[in-house]
């Protein structure tokens, strides 16, 4: 009768297995143990400035309205990147070269980098073609670039530091390439920044920013001892007082200070009237530059001068074309320059423009007859 039934000692052994194959599912990770409320903090205050800069230069490439909200950080492991976004993504990877020792991740979908690359190469980003390839994301590319650029510019002014970042690889890829990162898959916890992205009313989405733990406790650390050492420096007492000094000589020490503050009010300033009285005027004297004489080393020197070379150049005209076009070009392609046939050219001596003229053919060669000579100060505005 009690044939194929378990016994109450064999259903309690059972029972304890399944319990300790549980234990490790169960267990979390405690992240304020890793990385306290204020080092998350820290980081959001880092990743919102900088970002907060980035949202300016990507809206002036756009030529959009960009706005990128307060971020949110957490701490996660290395393996659950996978679950952290799905499906390929557009990963941006960023390397620092100066400043500091470590890499950043950006993490982008898929439509929203189409959209960007659609701007980026002259459309306006309503129809993006969602299959991205080598043009589509060398144009997104050169928008990190300048992205990730400003944003060093800006963590270079949080640290008091200069700050040089690589330019920033991109790729198509899924998580897991993600987590195989070096960097990352040495890492036991990232740290994920994430941000909502609105790009006018074509892109309202979120980005991640993957930083790999030592990197993050690196940006922690020299932040607050830059800040620890601006608050030693203001704890600096300003005065001191010397107890053993007499009260006479405090007295007298008291009147100098007043004497001193009294003259300090009393500074003639641009403006003020003056007291003639008390000032010495004397009428100013000048060289008279025609009559000076130079001696033979100076007037050698002068001559030097002389045989400095000049790059002479005649600017026909100028346009503006975008990616797109630019990369359309082949041969046969006719540019359409901003100057009128028959209008004079501009010729520029190191770049700055000093006259115009017309183009003349002398024997074989091109050549230019100067018509105009550009005033002085003329030139002297376009140095500025």
């Amino acid at each position: 009768m009690d044939e194929g039934k378990l016994s109450q000692d064999e259903i309690d052994a059972l029972l304890q297995v399944g319990e300790e194959e549980k234990e490790p599912e169960e267990q979390t990770i405690n992240s304020e143990e890793v990385l306290s409320e204020v080092e998350k903090d820290t980081l959001g205050e880092i990743g919102n400035i900088s970002f907060g800069s980035s949202a300016t230069t990507l809206s002036t490439l756009l030529n959009q309205k960009v706005a990128i909200t307060t971020p949110e950080v957490s701490l996660i492991t290395s393996d659950e990147l996978d679950n952290a976004f799905e499906g390929e993504h557009v990963t941006i990877y960023v390397h620092y070269t100066e400043g500091f020792d470590g890499q950043n991740v950006l993490v982008m979908k898929v439509e929203d980098t189409a959209i960007i690359a659609d701007i980026m190469m002259g459309g306006d980003g309503t129809s993006p073609d969602q299959e991205l390839g080598e043009l589509h994301l060398s144009a997104v590319q050169e928008a990190m670039n300048q992205m990730m650029g400003t944003a060093a510019t800006s963590m270079a002014t949080i640290f008091g530091k200069r700050v040089d970042i690589s330019p920033p690889s991109i790729h198509l890829e899924s998580p897991a390439m993600v987590r195989n990162e070096k960097e990352i898959s040495e890492a036991e916890y990232v740290v994920k920044v994430s941000f909502n992205l609105k790009v006018g009313s074509l892109i309202d989405s979120n980005i991640m920013q993957i930083i790999p733990f030592p990197f993050a406790r690196q940006l922690v650390n020299q932040l607050m001892q830059a800040s620890s050492g601006s608050s030693d420096v203001k704890e600096e007492p300003v005065t001191k007082v010397d107890i053993e000094k007499p009260a006479e000589t405090a007295s007298e020490s008291r009147k100098a200070s007043e004497e001193e503050n009294r003259e300090v009010h009393t500074t003639q300033y641009i403006g003020d009237n003056v007291n003639q009285s008390a000032s010495s005027i004397q009428q100013a004297t000048f060289s008279n530059l025609e009559q000076v004489d130079l001696d033979p080393y100076e007037k050698r020197n002068l001559d030097m001068l002389l045989d400095i070379p000049l790059n002479v150049s005649v600017e026909l005209g100028r346009t503006k074309r975008t990616i797109k076009d630019i990369l359309e070009l082949s041969t046969g392609s006719i540019i359409e320059l901003d100057k009128l046939a028959g209008e004079p050219v501009d010729i520029l001596v190191n770049k700055k423009l000093i006259a115009k003229g017309e183009v003349v053919v002398i024997d074989e060669n091109f050549g230019v007859r100067v018509t105009d000579i550009i005033s002085q100060s003329d030139r002297l505005m376009k140095l500025k």
